[in-house]
């Protein structure tokens, strides 16, 4: 049941059910968030979040890929159900959203930015959004009807339309705001203000950057989403005569890693602005605020960049939430949640019980300290798109607290197992080892069981074994 509104909407709790700011970049790597003990950089506007709120240690997408996980955070299902699989597909208007859930039972609902589901985002009240990418200078919005260009930088356009958008909104109702940053996505063009940042810095390389991909399958070998493939578009210069290709690789990753931070950084500046304007508009107290982004994302582990892998840095994706008065501040969780979990969790709190069609559950219990009853033990991931300029195989998986699994199953064929205890950087793949083969044939059966429940059809093929 809904409950009923205070006559007083701007009083501090006055309201029954909260107001949602959702926060999501766009490749945010957590490694890349000082609350997730970066030591490339600092995040100092996110980290407030952080220090009000949870920071959630192990929360994973389901298909590490822009379209793919904003239906999934959409739809609250993974890509089989929901159908967006890759970068092309259109999310079906047909399919039922949480938004749609959250008018229907009286919020108001907002959404600037970054979209990418290739149809309008008529669900919601309100839409201002991207065309596809869009771009970080001068970028054109698209409204009902409407195409127009705005100057400046897009993530304090993003953020100037988020405020407006609240100075305006019908206070007499709870909001759903989702404010979608571009940034950091490729490539990087960082704003005048932090363009000089870490100019004289010698950004430290992991301790995987130069992975020789021994012990895994031919998928790793083949991709082409190495340090070394990044672009002039990408590194904006030529690097310097007589270098070694061992330096050339950390001259291109310094080039890229310090104009990726540097977007990072503006990105924080205005998750600021937001955080300030709740402040002093009495907000805060009845909103809850969600940072995060669409997937993971490396930089330079296993001498890559990018994410689509079901390794660690593209699975795990930042979540930070806060709810003062209902979540603990400085709080950790390190339960499994995924990205089909947002929607439902939203709906929680709004008073609206979810529909069939979603496949995730409401994270609500973990946000408010009760830790001990939830049932996820293991995640499902899959991973569709293949034949693209990074050469990714297509594979699906699971991952528990201990191990991950890996079917590679189209243009290769493999198997990887990784023991993540005793392998945390995922350098050793221990799917032919016998010492490992009686682990190795449960988690088998846990794949097919996991994959079976996400209602993944993707049909079994021959040339890839079980290693015996």
């Amino acid at each position: 049941m809904v409950s009923a509104q205070s006559s007083d909407p701007s009083a501090p709790h006055a309201q029954a059910r909260p107001n949602i700011l959702y926060i999501m970049a766009d490749d945010h790597a957590l490694q890349a968030i000082g609350a997730y003990a970066s030591t490339i950089n600092t995040t100092p506007n996110i980290d407030r979040i952080a220090t009000g709120g949870m920071r959630f240690t192990n929360c994973v997408c389901e298909n590490s890929l822009c379209a793919p996980s904003r239906a999934a955070i959409m739809t609250g299902s993974y890509s089989c159900r929901n159908g967006v699989i890759d970068l092309s597909t259109r999310l079906d208007p047909a399919k039922l959203t949480f938004p749609t859930l959250l008018r229907q039972a009286g919020y108001q609902t907002g959404i600037v930015g970054k979209w990418h589901l290739h149809r309008d985002p008529s669900e919601f009240d309100f839409w201002d959004i991207l065309p596809e990418q869009g771009v970080y200078h001068n970028p054109v919005f698209l409204t009902p009807g409407a195409k127009t260009k705005f100057p400046g930088y897009v993530t304090d356009i993003i953020t100037d339309k988020c405020i407006e958008w609240l100075e305006h909104r019908d206070a007499s109702k709870p909001f759903m705001l989702m404010c979608h940053h571009k940034a950091p996505h490729r490539p990087w063009e960082p704003d005048e203000k932090h363009a000089a940042m870490y100019e004289d810095a010698d950004i430290p390389e992991p301790p995987t950057f130069n992975d020789d991909y021994v012990t895994r399958s031919d998928a790793a070998r083949r991709q082409k989403m190495a340090i070394e493939d990044l672009t002039k578009t990408d590194v904006k210069q030529t690097p310097p005569p007589g270098l070694t290709p061992a330096e050339v690789k950390h001259w291109k990753y310094e080039r890229f890693l310090k104009d990726y931070l540097r977007c990072i950084a503006s990105v924080d500046d205005n998750v600021g602005r937001l955080l300030d304007y709740l402040d002093a508009h009495n907000l805060s107290d009845n909103t809850i605020v969600i940072y995060t982004s669409d997937q993971g994302f490396y930089l330079g582990e296993h001498g890559w960049f990018d994410k689509r892998w079901m390794y660690e840095q593209s699975l795990h994706m930042p979540l930070l939430v806060r709810y003062p008065g209902h979540i603990k501040p400085g709080a950790v969780c390190d339960r499994f949640v995924q990205n089909i979990d947002f929607a439902e969790t939203f709906l929680d709190y709004a008073g609206v019980a979810p529909p069939p069609s979603m496949q995730g559950m409401s994270f609500r219990p973990l946000l408010e300290g009760d830790h001990a009853d939830w049932p996820r033990d293991s995640i499902f991931y899959h991973y569709y798109e293949e034949g693209t300029e990074h050469h990714v195989a297509a594979h699906y998986g699971v991952r528990t607290d201990r191990y991950k699994i890996i079917r590679f199953y189209s243009e290769v064929h493999a198997w990887e197992f990784y023991d993540l205890q005793n392998d945390p950087h995922e350098l050793h793949n221990v799917a032919d080892d016998p010492a490992y083969a009686d682990v190795f044939k449960s988690m088998t059966e846990t794949l097919a069981h996991v994959k079976e429940r996400a209602g993944d059809m993707t049909p079994e093929t021959a040339e890839a074994p079980p290693p015996k």
